[in-house]
């Protein structure tokens, strides 16, 4: 074998290992709520993902802000917690494309921006307080593939801590125009933000007997549903069988646990199961007779949920009333998976250019000869 053979050998075997050791680009998205701190990170598959690694930690980062305005020291220093071991975990997976959102407790709380200044500080994690429209339209990319084919209108409900959003799909579009039409132009018909979520709307009636809290939660929710535009259009859609709904939160991911029997949260038999609407009522009864102080003996509620699971219950029956008859889509994906695929699918964003200070002679281009 000749010298020249040789070093072509290697050459070759250089190239083929350093193709096999390439990986794909890692991408994180870090969902900052009113209740949970949650983390998805995942490698692009075609049109979709593979979640190689998730984190979620119930922090109760809203926790007393209904009263005061503000986030608590207790609060913030849950969530510090929970979000340094998010950033180990990114640094040891060394992921490449990380966004970072956070919702209502922090858009609320007067001491919301300097919280998040502090996170960047100490845990290098940059985040942005994002507003409900934009909620609302990452929410329905995340469960873009749950709009059954055959359906002109969807209701997508997503609850989360500190409030609910509400959006009226137009379902034609979004199927043909894919998740490109969706990420570019969601069609969105109407949306509504609702200032309740699971925390707010538990410590706003936790001063009521607790026969009296959860038929006031309820009424509550039904005056903010009745006051919404959209109302009208939405039931009569659902009166004439042309929509479903699309539940995303916590609190509908644990109702239908409770409602198939599981001994434990399966996300393979919750995530794309449907509901309808006298089983999740059945199931909400079935809470209520328990009682607080039984709920958490359920699997799929837990200890973690169980003081927030009445105000979800009063904020699924009063949006559900939207939906007279119509069924429901049960989603375990929102935020994070449609923050994922608007960061491997959206338009790429350009760089930009650093303005030129007065007098600085324009730089070489790249591998120019001096």
């Amino acid at each position: 074998m000749t010298i020249d053979k040789v070093r072509d050998d290697r050459t070759a075997r250089r190239r083929t290992g350093s193709r096999k050791r390439r990986k794909p680009p890692l991408y994180a998205a870090v969902d900052l709520g009113t209740n949970n701190c949650r983390l998805l990170v995942a490698a692009r598959r075609g049109d979709s993902f593979s979640v190689l690694d998730s984190h979620s930690q119930i922090a109760r980062l809203g926790e007393g802000l209904e009263a005061t305005g503000r986030l608590s020291d207790a609060s913030i220093e849950r969530a510090m917690d929970a979000l340094h071991k998010i950033s180990k975990k990114l640094k040891a997976k060394k992921v490449g494309h990380v966004r970072c959102i956070a919702t209502e407790a922090c858009r609320r709380a007067e001491n919301g921006a300097a919280f998040i200044q502090r996170v960047r500080d100490e845990t290098g994690l940059t985040f942005k307080i994002i507003g409900p429209e934009e909620e609302a339209r990452l929410a329905l990319i995340g469960c873009h593939n749950l709009i059954e084919p055959d359906t002109d209108r969807v209701l997508v409900i997503d609850i989360g801590g500190g409030s609910t959003e509400l959006s009226y799909v137009d379902a034609r579009p979004a199927h043909e125009g894919g998740l490109k039409g969706l990420l570019s132009k969601p069609p969105i018909l109407g949306w509504r933000s609702l200032p309740v979520g699971v925390v707010t709307l538990t410590e706003a009636f936790a001063h009521l007997p607790e026969e009296d809290r959860y038929p006031q939660m309820l009424a509550h929710v039904m005056d903010l549903i009745d006051r919404w535009k959209h109302t009208p259009d939405i039931r009569k859609a659902f009166e004439e069988g042309r929509a479903h709904v699309i539940g995303t939160s916590g609190t509908v991911t644990c109702l239908t646990g409770v409602s198939l029997g599981l001994q434990k949260y399966r996300r393979d038999r919750v995530d794309g199961a449907w509901m309808t609407h006298d089983q999740m009522m059945g199931t909400v009864n079935k809470l209520r007779a328990a009682g607080q102080s039984g709920l958490h003996k359920f699997p799929t509620i837990g200890t973690d949920r169980a003081g927030l699971m009445m105000a979800g219950c009063a904020i699924v029956e009063g949006t559900w009333s939207l939906a007279p008859g119509g069924r429901m889509r049960v989603a375990d994906r929102g935020l994070r998976e449609g923050l994922l695929l608007s960061m491997m699918q959206g338009p790429k964003r350009r760089k930009r250019r650093r303005r030129k200070k007065p007098g600085e002679k324009p730089a070489a281009a790249e591998g120019a000869q001096s």
